[in-house]
């Protein structure tokens, strides 16, 4: 930007050099290039989303100043000189580009764009298959940069054809006046059906380029999210937390979707308006510059662009000071929308312990209850955009008789031709959609304001639990412990702070099977994440063997959609085991009748028993060999024959994993070779204690 700021300067000085040695040019051209060099220089420091509309708007501008030049030299017929623009769309152009610097510097932009540059500056390495040149292999953010400028520059492009269409409606409307047949079929024919051909095409071009950079900037931001909030356990630890950013699985899927969408739209949507209203400013000054003020003989020089920018600036502000509240609504009805569909998940996952307590009537009434809220909200969106709709309707409609109004009596004694009048009403017509964009969007633009205080506060609640991450339990590899896993100095904590229990100096012995019991709540599960390092609440340090790999099975495992191999091998990948070592850990694991199911999509975790999850969970422990098997009541589903079956086929099968188990049932004692209880201290608090210590001190 540091550049082309440098080259607009030079050719600003340059054309004020020509204007001075005698050439036909007026003041506003090299001043609107010199100004143009200041915006340029300025949007050196502005998001790169940004800096693709300033860049593009500054090639534009280039065209017109050299269209300028060849009129002023002579070097265009008059056949063509309706097609040079007038010195005042430069200003304009110019003016937009201070108008994006300064809309840069607004902080919720700057949010809105920080998001956006994500995609845009992102280094990562792409392709994209372009016609007519095939394969381009770039960094994803310059793609979508160069996607973004080309459809800049067709939008440019289809308001200059619509300020063509404007001058033919002008020319057709005069050969009616006048009844002059050829010259209107030569409107029809040969101004009209090329114009209409090339604005079909460009429109075409636009739609299939805009849904490219939608798809790809969705898809780079999907990835990007989904492995922030997954990394490092940092969806477990929010929702533990309990950070500000509710449903986070809508937030990915439907708010990344919509402030992709609208942030293009919204953008896209501003840039062609405001290209709308410098090119038709333009037009409309000059056909209303002899204009007098209704009713007396006072000239007001370009009357017509002062009462569109005063009518529109009233609606404007009417329809903020109505619309307002709607933002809060849509972030609420986001919010209640993903409660309900949360609860219509959870109910079908849970089907068969609804169905065994006959919970259906208490389901009804919940359900029923959280769509109540729905409807009450939504309820309250339509009687705003009721009350939105309603003005904006008579509004709109008041803009179909205003420039008739206003022209009109200059018709009536031929001041103006019928081709005047109709231009002057599609210039008015023109100028007062650009004015009124912010009425015309203003529910989708709160809508996004929802949508961006939801991403915000999704990134937010990432962005606050890594920082924490740091704090709690230190889990370390080391080699100074040798082959055990030791704990030292450990107090865990419950989310609101409580100490729950606390260990130190309690070591787990390489190649003895533990077993840890105790009553219901003194920690031993927490003590189990603790040690996996996904529990955040508390301090002290677990030293973990180095290079040693560790699997934690839960009481109830967790069974992820699709096949039933990728519910065993979870969560290797695709094609880390074969066939036969599926097999063979399915049937060791005691669930023989599924190893000719491995391809079969279900619900599994609805299909398979508590018990067969849990012998599935431990087909996974049979496939992954780990170094260390934390078992928390992972066979706590089963018989009792089964169990010991089970811990049988863990001893012979991975001989070389230690294993760790929590329970309750006596019967467990026997397939371990120690046994820690944990007992509560004189502070209230549980610890670790060998049962050996407990019963000696009996």
């Amino acid at each position: 930007m540091v550049k082309a700021s440098l080259a607009a300067g030079l050719a600003g000085l340059a054309l004020f050099a020509l204007r001075f040695s005698g050439v036909p040019l007026s003041l506003l051209v090299p001043a609107s290039v010199l100004g143009l060099g200041a915006a340029l220089y300025l949007s050196a420091s502005m998001p790169k989303f940004l800096k693709v509309f300033n860049g593009v708007l500054a090639g534009v501008e280039v065209i017109l100043v050299l269209m300028i030049l060849f009129d002023a030299f002579g070097w265009i017929s008059e056949d063509l000189a309706a097609y040079v623009p007038p010195a005042s769309m430069l200003a304009g152009g110019t003016i937009f580009a201070f108008l994006i610097y300064g809309v840069s510097r607004i902080p919720v932009i700057r949010t809105i764009m920080t998001l956006a540059d994500r995609y845009f500056d992102s280094q990562a390495m792409s392709e994209i298959n372009v016609p007519l040149i095939g394969t381009v292999r770039a960094s994803e953010g310059r793609i979508g940069t160069a996607l973004l400028a080309a459809l800049v520059a067709l939008n440019l492009f289809q308001v200059a054809l619509s300020v063509r269409l404007n001058f033919f409606g002008r020319d057709m409307f005069n050969a009616l006046q006048v009844k002059d047949g050829p010259a209107f079929w030569y409107q029809l024919f040969w101004i009209f059906v090329p114009l209409a051909t090339v604005f079909v095409s460009v429109a075409l071009v636009e739609i299939v380029s805009q849904y490219v950079l939608r798809i790809r900037w969705r898809s780079f931001l999907n990835g990007l999210y989904v492995s922030e909030w997954l990394d490092d356990g940092t969806h477990y630890r929010m929702q533990l937390v309990g950070r500000e950013a509710d449903n986070p699985d809508q937030r990915i899927a439907d708010d990344l979707r919509n402030y992709v969408d609208q942030t293009y739209t919204l953008s896209i949507g501003l840039l062609n308006q405001s290209a709308t209203l410098v090119s038709f400013v333009a037009i409309l000054w000059t056909l209303s510059r002899d204009f007098t003020l209704p009713g007396t003989d006072i000239p007001v020089p370009g009357l017509l662009v002062w009462v569109a920018i005063l009518y529109a600036l009233f609606g404007t502000w009417l329809t903020h000071v109505i619309g307002r509240p709607l933002i809060g609504l849509y972030f609420r009805q986001e919010k209640v929308e993903a409660d309900y569909r949360f609860s219509l998940a959870r109910l079908r996952e849970y089907t068969e312990q609804i169905a065994l307590l006959d919970g259906e009537e208490a389901e009804k009434q919940a359900l029923g209850r959280r769509f109540g809220m729905i409807v009450e909200n939504f309820m309250q969106i339509v009687r705003r955009v009721m009350h939105l709709t309603i003005f904006q309707s008579a509004y709109f409609q008041a803009n179909v008789v205003v420039p008739y109004i206003l022209t009109a009596p200059y018709y009536f004694i031929d001041k103006i031709t019928l081709g005047q009048m109709q231009q002057t009403v599609g210039a008015f017509s023109s100028v007062q959609g650009a004015l009124t964009f912010f009425i015309t969007s203003y529910s989708t633009i709160a809508s996004y304001k929802a949508v961006i205080d939801r991403l915000t506060t999704f990134e937010a609640a990432i962005s606050g639990v890594r920082r924490e991450s740091g704090k709690g339990v230190q889990v370390t590899e080391s080699a100074s412990t040798g082959p055990d896993l030791l704990v030292s100095d450990l107090e865990v904590a419950l989310p609101d702070g409580r100490a729950l229990m606390r260990a130190d100096d309690v070591s787990f012995k390489h190649g003895e099977a533990t077993l840890l019991t105790g009553p219901s709540g003194s920690g031993k599960s927490t003590l189990f994440r603790a040690i996996s390092g996904i529990w955040p609440f508390g301090k002290g340090v677990v030293d973990v063997p180095a290079g040693q790999s560790m699997m934690l099975l839960p009481q109830r495992p967790y069974i992820p959609i699709g096949t039933l191999r990728a519910a065993i091998t979870y969560p290797g990948m695709h094609g880390d085991y074969d066939d036969a070592a599926i097999k063979a850990a399915l049937t060791a694991a005691k669930l023989p009748a599924l190893v000719d199911k491995l391809d079969e999509e279900r619900a599994w975790a609805q299909t398979l028993s508590l018990g067969e999850q849990q012998r599935l969970a431990i087909a996974r422990a049979l496939l992954a060999k780990p170094d260390w098997l934390l078992l928390d009541e992972a066979t706590a589903a089963l018989d009792e024959p089964t169990e010991a079956e089970i811990y049988l086929v863990l001893k012979k099968t991975l001989p070389g994993t230690t294993i760790v188990s929590i329970g309750h049932r006596s019967t467990l004692a026997a397939f371990h070779d120690r046994s820690i209880g944990m007992q509560k201290g004189a502070d209230g608090l549980f610890s670790p204690v060998e049962k050996r210590e407990t019963a000696a001190a009996k």
